[in-house]
């Protein structure tokens, strides 16, 4: 949990010990590699700069600042790059603000009533932040206006705060949208085409040690391009719709996704013209080119390994640039969503009878009640900052509680020296404008670089909008330091130290899930020759995107202190066994699909044999317990490097692995 000692030899064996800081705290601090979008960021200042200037003009600068303040909550959530998914990503969860800000409003001076109060609201925010992205933001929003709504006063009758919000998320979600005439489907396109160059990237890193990470990217970049089209797909039924093309055209890429594992065991890189013409075909993808299907010129294929490359490319390339494909072999039920009514009905089961649901929902609450009760009991000035603190860093789904804890407290720091700048020196009224446009720009722009960059960023803002409520002043700064630093320390001590949950890592349950979950691929894929091909295909994509969410649970846990972080890194290696092993297999399906002999059925057997002992085994420790395996066969069979995996996954999960 603390700093770490390095040793320095010096001459002569004498060392000096310096003391650096741990690596989860380096690496918050070190800023991420994401270009800025810079649309949203002249957007953000003009979304929270032009209220202001009307609620200026009108002699109404509180109403100014509260819509200025719903906008703020509007550019927060405007993460999504598809117009219809951004629609969802503002509005939904600005009627969630809405409705927090009217119960916190009807609970103001109420006391103990509002403690009650606001910690059912926490409740209720935590366990909704369990169904997914568009109700996790939801949540954070419902329970931040309801925190807000109780320690502010707000103007009356109790409907015009809720209604000047919202209008402050309306106003950017309607600058958002004055580009969708003009860019319909580009979004989506653009997805598409990422997806091509990062399979390019793929391929030509085949052979090499950077293939894990570039499959890493893959995998990202397929979600993300399936996430958008089938969203829209699922709105729009028409069999010629270009939704139609472009699904047909993301489709295609998968069977160059299952070649590539093939084409990495053979151990030498692919000829270079194979990555340059998928990167062809993914400028004709964004720029929806059409016409005469390009000569390819690649090496003639002789194994089975590079004819399965040749002949998926080739497919692929006749696909992109066919004008209108048959819209009767376009397979979306890869990933399409669910009717509305049965996503409903999923999400409130997930929120009432889930154990996770439950869990955060009540850590959030015990967290929440402790600050309210502890604000009621002692005189704190503008107490609602602390609820505020210990909200936005008790959301383990947006990383390490242990760790935003402490950035939060960093963030708040610095931020707080430029509020302290703009409030003593910048007189309140019109010169409130341009700083607003200043301020609110480097929201967007910080956020892409980590956490404690966007709280550096948002803590000013939010101060500037709270003093034209309240008329504090320079008066602000100090209180708000004191109260950021109790809610760190409350969410250190109730959300995470004391919190069974942060000491016993369900990591190996997780881990046992995804061995489990290789292990039905390998009878998926070789357990009789008449499966359904797009079963394979569904499961694989499955098992990949399940993978994903794994490796980002188990990334996550790395940035927690010990134990649960060093638990996390001794299972690590494990995460990548598994990868390989789902790569193995795909690589011999691959083979047999063109040319190889297929495996015998006691040879698969006793693979998924291995593998379904090996989830057993994870089930049943907390740690890494030696796993012996007896797993043999001929070795020119195509399961071969499939049984070398599992051999290596059952040595690793060993004490001196």
């Amino acid at each position: 949990m603390g700093a770490q000692l390095d040793v320095d030899r010096g001459p002569g064996g004498r060392g000096r010990v310096r003391l650096a800081p741990p690596q989860w705290l380096v690496g918050g601090l070190r800023p991420q590699s994401t270009p800025i979008v810079w649309p949203g960021v002249a957007r953000a200042g003009a979304a929270l700069a032009a209220p202001l200037a009307v609620g200026f003009a009108t002699d109404q600068p509180a109403y100014g600042a509260l819509v200025s303040m719903g906008a703020l909550s509007g550019v927060i959530g405007d993460t999504a790059d598809a117009y219809r998914m951004r629609v969802f990503n503002i509005a939904v969860p600005q009627l969630f603000g809405a409705i927090g800000v009217t119960l916190g409003t009807l609970v103001y001076g109420e006391g103990w009533f509002a403690v009650a109060a606001l910690t059912l609201v926490a409740l209720v925010s935590g366990m909704i932040s369990s169904i997914g992205a568009v109700a996790s933001v939801s949540g954070l929003l419902l329970l931040l206006n309801a925190v807000v709504g109780a320690g502010l006063p707000m103007p009356s009758p109790w409907w015009k705060a809720p209604l000047l919000l919202s209008l402050g998320g309306l106003f950017v979600l309607l600058l958002t949208l004055l580009g969708w005439p003009l860019r319909n489907r580009v979004p989506e396109r653009t997805a598409v085409a990422a997806t091509y160059r990062a399979v390019a990237d793929l391929l030509e890193a085949a052979g090499t040690p950077a293939y894990d990470a570039r499959r890493q990217a893959v995998t990202q970049s397929l979600n993300t391009a399936y996430d958008l089209v089938l969203a829209r797909r699922a709105r729009d039924h028409g069999r010629r719709s270009p939704l139609v093309r472009l699904l047909a055209q993301l489709n295609v890429v998968i069977p160059l996704v299952e070649a590539a594992p093939a084409a990495h065991l053979r151990g030498r890189s692919l000829p270079s013209e194979i990555p340059a013409a998928v990167r062809e075909l993914a400028t004709a993808v964004e720029r929806a080119h059409t016409g005469p299907v390009p000569d390819l010129a690649l090496p003639e294929a002789a194994r089975p390994s590079e004819r399965a490359v040749d002949a998926a490319l080739r497919h692929a390339a006749v696909v992109v640039h066919k004008p209108d494909p048959d819209p009767y072999n376009v397979d979306d039920r890869l990933g399409r969503p669910a009717a509305l009514r049965i996503r409903l009905r999923r999400g409130a089961r997930n929120v009432l009878f889930s154990q996770a649901s439950w869990r955060y929902g009540l850590r959030l609450a015990l967290c929440i009640g402790l600050a309210q009760a502890l604000v009621s009991l002692v005189a704190v000035e503008r107490s609602y900052w602390v609820a505020l603190t210990v909200t936005f860093v008790l959301k383990p789904d947006f990383g390490s509680v242990f760790s935003r804890a402490v950035l939060r407290a960093l963030g708040t720091a610095v931020g707080l020296v430029t509020a302290a700048a703009v409030l003593a020196e910048v007189p309140r009224g019109w010169w409130d404008v341009p700083v607003m446009v200043v301020l609110a720009a480097l929201i967007p722009a910080f956020s892409a670089k980590g956490y404690v960059f966007q709280t550096a960023a948002i803590t000013p803002v939010i101060l500037l909008l709270s003093d034209l409520l309240n008329h504090q002043g320079f008066g602000l700064v100090l209180p708000r330091l004191w109260d950021s630093l109790i809610g760190c320390g409350i969410s250190l001590v109730a959300g995470y130290l004391l919190w069974p949950e942060s000491w016993h890592t369900r990591i190996g349950d997780r881990l046992a899930d995804a061995v489990e979950d290789a292990a039905g691929y390998v009878e998926c894929a070789f357990a009789g020759e008449g499966r359904d091909q797009a079963e394979r295909v569904r499961r694989r994509r499955r098992i990949y995107r399940d993978l994903s969410v794994v490796r980002s649970e188990f990334q996550r846990a790395l940035t927690e202190p010990p134990p649960m972080g060093a638990r996390a890194a001794a299972w690590w290696p494990l995460v990548v066994a598994v990868e390989r092993i789902v790569d193995a297999t795909t690589a011999a399906r691959v083979r047999v699909n063109h040319g190889a002999e297929p495996p015998s059925a006691p040879e698969v057997a006793a693979a998924v044999r291995e593998l379904r002992g090996l989830a057993a085994g994870l089930r049943a420790s907390s740690t890494l317990v030696e796993v012996r395996a007896s797993l043999t066969g001929p070795e020119e069979s195509v399961l071969g490097p499939l049984r070398q995996e599992v051999r290596a996954a059952r040595a690793i999960a060993s004490p001196g692995g």
